[in-house]
């Protein structure tokens, strides 16, 4: 029995030392005895950048439309036929520069039928002058009456007044024929023409022959938040106001000066109507066109990171600063976005190495290692 009791015991404490070796084998101390050793948890693999400090623009990006200074209809100011056009559709024209000529025969003809009738109204107007004159000295040597002298002087009047009848009839006709030929009003550049040669051009037609628009300069206007419009009023005074417009499929940028700003605030919407004056020397701008519109009140000196770096929490925003080959979680607060970079208000100081790509498989201590760049990544 006593042999029985013995060998029992004997089983319970191996079973007993066998229980402890496995629950040791599952604790963390357990673990990392287990574990080879030297051989921890990899690194994880990331992107990266520096925090830079620098000038970055204190701007706003909005839509506009490019609208023209001067636009001309141009229309007839008498009915004629047309018997020639001198310009290209869509062509650039001066001011002054010929676009239609109209029928001016008929014109011509009242001008010499009324140079005739002028010319026999001075006539009348000599002799009856020459009339006066005699019958003046005829009633000096009583020679005649002063009825005939007052007749005289009667024919008089009303052929001064035939000649100057006359002179206006002709000046008349000589506008009128001077309307003949259509000019330009401004220069621009010109639509299609929407008559040809053989049209009959009325003074009441709706549709004008052709359009011209002033293409340099031009208008860039858009409606600016209210919010903003005391930045802007303050960049006016200090000279610091840039605007910048950027017509869809063109990298090129086109630079003016705010000419304008409305004189009331639009209840509806909270914005301002802005507008500004463009040279567009180079006719980038194209009337009517959307665009957009970069609007500059100042620079400042500000610390920036590529967007991506910046994370997303319930707490607020974040970024991952490596420091010894670790990642340390950093609490930022984000100002605004300028071409792709964050503009950091607070958190971060310039010089910081933070994590740009990979941000998705750390957490705060765990170790990295930085990815060399390859050219044109």
């Amino acid at each position: 029995m006593k042999r029985k009791i013995l060998l029992i015991g004997v089983a319970a404490a191996l079973a007993l030392a066998g229980g402890y070796a496995a629950m040791r084998a599952f604790t963390p101390q357990g673990a990392i005895a287990q574990s080879p050793k030297g051989k921890g948890k990899a690194a994880v693999s990331v992107d990266v950048a520096q925090a830079v400090k620098k000038k970055v623009p204190v701007r706003v990006d909005l839509l506009g439309n490019v609208t023209p200074i001067a636009q001309v209809a141009v229309k007839p100011r008498i009915d004629s036929e047309i018997i020639e056009v001198h310009f290209s559709d869509g062509a650039m024209v001066r001011k002054g520069d010929m676009l239609f000529t109209l029928d001016h025969r008929s014109i011509d003809a009242q001008i010499r039928q009324t140079q005739g009738v002028l010319n026999g109204a001075k006539a009348q107007l000599e002799q009856a002058t020459r009339d006066v004159e005699r019958y003046e000295a005829l009633v000096a040597k009583n020679a005649t009456t002063m009825v005939t002298l007052h007749n005289a002087k009667t024919q008089v009047n009303i052929f001064t007044a035939a000649v100057e009848s006359n002179t206006a009839q002709l000046e008349l006709l000589r506008v009128q024929r001077d309307f003949t030929f259509i000019r330009a009003p401004i220069t621009g550049r010109v639509s299609m023409a929407n008559v040809k040669v053989g049209n009959y051009a009325r003074q009441a037609d709706a549709i004008p022959l052709a359009t011209i628009i002033q293409v340099a300069p031009v208008y860039v206007t858009f409606a600016l938040p209210q919010h903003n419009l005391p930045e802007l009023r303050q960049a006016i005074t200090n000279e610091t106001a840039i605007i910048q417009a950027l017509a869809p499929g063109d990298t090129r940028r086109s630079s003016g000066q705010v000419t304008m700003i409305e004189n009331t605030v639009d209840a509806a919407t909270g914005t301002v109507p802005v507008r500004a004056t463009m040279p567009n020397t180079d006719e980038l701008l194209w009337p009517g066109t959307l665009v957009q519109v970069q609007l500059m009140f100042r620079e400042e000196d500000v610390v920036t990171v590529p967007r991506a770096a910046v994370q997303v929490s319930q707490s607020g925003t974040f970024v991952f600063v490596v420091k010894n080959g670790v990642a340390e979680v950093q609490a930022v607060k984000v100002a605004r976005t300028v071409d792709g970079n964050s503009v950091v208000e607070s958190g971060l100081s310039g010089g910081e190495t933070v994590v740009t790509e990979g941000q998705l498989r750390l957490s705060n201590g765990t170790r990295v290692s930085v990815r060399e760049s390859t050219p044109g990544s």
